[in-house]
């Protein structure tokens, strides 16, 4: 980016001014919602920016969706809280298993339901801990198609969800 003469009469509204009230830095690190041509007026609603709430669709893939799944609070089923954006993670389902509580079994199964799934954010919320304030996740958004999306939300009706980190 840089800043160039233009004809007031013909800027935008919504153009980025030298004289406005951010300059070219406030931009650092906005995403593109849509291209501009070389010389173009940098308008303010094609840029998103890190901090706005549009952000997270901006950074998602086309044809990709943003899945929320519950996660507990003391990370005992999210690799003992170490899971963190951008990490890649398998996301695996515990449920009851009334075929093998009958033979008699713990009646408990695991099963592997998807693989290298990108962790997109961990939901935040600060509590109170003996006078500390303490992060907590209780939700992992996850990166995946809309078959996955479909396959999460009914996994979360029918058992517990765990997330495994994958290594780098």
């Amino acid at each position: 980016l840089r800043w160039q003469p233009w004809p007031s009469d013909y800027l935008p509204a919504g153009s980025v001014t030298r004289g406005g009230k951010e300059g070219l830095g406030d931009f650092a690190g906005a995403i593109v919602r849509s291209g501009f041509l070389v010389g173009e007026p940098i308008r303010q609603e094609k840029l998103v920016r890190a901090n706005s709430n549009a952000f997270m669709s901006a950074i998602l893939p086309p044809g990709m969706r943003a899945v929320a799944i519950s996660i507990d609070t003391r990370g005992s089923n999210t690799a003992g809280g170490f899971i963190l954006p951008n990490d890649r993670v398998d996301i695996m389902k515990t449920y009851r298993d009334d075929e093998a509580a009958k033979g008699g079994g713990e009646g408990q199964s695991t099963e592997t339901l998807l693989q290298n799934i990108r962790i997109l954010a961990i939901g935040q919320n600060v509590q109170d801990k003996d006078g500390e304030k303490v992060v907590t996740g209780e939700t992992a958004t996850l990166e995946v198609t809309p078959s996955q999306a479909e396959m999460l939300a009914l996994a979360q009706k029918t058992g517990q969800l765990s997330l495994a980190l994958r290594s780098l």
